[in-house]
């Protein structure tokens, strides 16, 4: 998961980048509207609205303009009603005001990045190598044949699936399959021992050292 920070005071961007590194997300920081225009494409982005060359707000408008389905929280010390209203009006998801906890904007990153995945278009049909998965049928076939899987089996599977060849973290998993990244990371563990059980070749799902997970699509 990648996280652009637009925040001007480095010592704010120092701390937040240390806090989201740690719970597992990739983040660039960009302290001027120019560098945030300029910066790679990412997941979800904290906006700051008061920066020095520029209004955080046309930024925001900008952003929404390039991708829909983009995450966008203001993260900003205006904390009044209109402020809110405005933030919310020109494109951003959430609205976040200085001084915050780490749980609070956790909880609210992770609400909206729920809310853009249920919004993205699904294939109903995945097919990766051997592999089979019909999302609305929930079941999932290895060289045709059915394999049973629980709920939370599929919806692992399924996290992986939808990027096979490409490492997933398993905060992404964990949001994926359980709607939060503050569950116990050795659960992921545990379903993935078990979906290579019982998908009859447990080199399909590999462990990438330090990140997470991820689907051979060979």
């Amino acid at each position: 998961m990648r996280i652009l920070l637009v925040e001007d005071d480095h010592r704010v961007a120092a701390a937040l980048t240390a806090a989201l590194t740690r719970r597992g997300y990739e983040v660039e920081h960009a302290a001027t509207v120019a560098a945030a225009l300029c910066a790679a494409p990412c997941d979800l982005a904290l906006l700051d609205l008061t920066l020095p060359d520029g209004d955080g707000t046309d930024l925001c408008r900008e952003l929404r303009r390039r991708s829909s389905q983009l995450g966008i929280i203001a993260v900003t010390a205006r904390g009044e009603e209109r402020d809110r209203v405005l933030g919310l009006r020109i494109g951003a998801d959430d609205y976040v005001v200085k001084p915050f906890s780490m749980v609070e904007l956790q909880a609210r990153i992770e609400a909206v990045l729920r809310r853009a995945a249920q919004a993205a278009p699904e294939r109903n049909l995945i097919e990766v190598g051997p592999v089979q998965i019909d999302v609305a049928a929930r079941t999932v076939r290895v060289h045709a044949q059915e394999v049973a899987l629980t709920r939370k089996e599929f919806d692992v599977f399924l996290s992986l699936a939808r990027q096979p060849g490409i490492a997933v973290p398993r905060d992404r998993i964990l949001l994926d399959a359980w709607g939060t990244t503050f569950a116990d990371r050795h659960t992921v563990e545990v379903h993935v021992g078990s979906l290579r059980g019982k998908l009859g070749d447990p080199r399909l799902v590999e462990t990438v050292r330090g990140v997470g997970y991820r689907l051979r699509n060979e």
